[in-house]
């Protein structure tokens, strides 16, 4: 019985150390195609890593580029609506330089009207000029329409 216990135990180091062996030649055998796998798998996690890197720049891109054009955009707009505030302000402004121009002639109008067959009026604010004037000279037109130039000399 003692031998038979020493068979079983020798069989079955026997079974044993044939197990460790196959398993040290699968793990020989398994371990560079692991790696290999493993460098496969590395390598697809750099190329998605990379084209997502490669998608987040094209979109900041376009971001960009669609901001730039959102403000050439509002930077066209604002020059039109300045320009348009501009055309506005001068159609006004000539509105009320014509309005001026006819309050003007129509006082040139009426003050043209009462100076006609009004002649004692006219000397009298010529001979009040004459008495306020600060030795200025006055030409006064002769026949030939030329003044007579310093005749006071």
């Amino acid at each position: 019985m003692y031998q038979n216990r020493q068979a079983i135990a020798l069989g079955s180091m026997l079974v044993m150390f044939l197990l460790c062996i196959i398993l040290l030649v699968l793990m020989f055998w398994l371990w560079p195609k692991y790696n290999v796998y493993r460098q496969e798998l590395s390598g697809r996690a750099a190329l998605k890593e990379a084209q997502w890197s490669k998608q987040i720049l094209i979109e900041e891109a376009k971001a960009r580029e669609q901001a730039s054009l959102m403000q050439a955009k509002a930077r066209v707009t604002l020059a039109e609506a300045d320009g348009e505030a501009k055309l506005v302000k001068a159609r006004a402004e000539g509105k009320a330089d014509i309005e001026r121009a006819k309050a003007a002639a129509e006082a040139n109008r009426i003050i043209g009207e009462s100076l006609k067959n009004n002649e004692q009026y006219l000397r009298y604010i010529w001979i009040k000029g004459l008495q306020e004037g600060k030795g200025e000279r006055i030409y006064i037109p002769t026949e030939a329409g030329l003044p007579i130039l310093e005749a006071g000399r």
